[in-house]
């Protein structure tokens, strides 16, 4: 998953570089969305690695 946010990420930033300034903010809010999805499902499996370690 964070493999399409860094796609999003470039692709917004390449987008915003030639002046498709609304594609570049539709990438970048995808890639805002996809990171924070990544961030919490990341910390629900390290809540859950460390619970079974017990």
């Amino acid at each position: 998953m964070l493999r399409w946010v860094i796609i999003f990420l470039v692709l917004a930033l390449i987008a915003a570089v030639f002046g498709f300034t609304g594609i570049a903010a539709g990438a970048a809010s995808i890639a805002k969305i996809l990171f924070f999805v990544f961030l919490v499902l990341f910390l629900i499996s390290l809540v859950v690695r460390g619970t079974r370690g017990r």
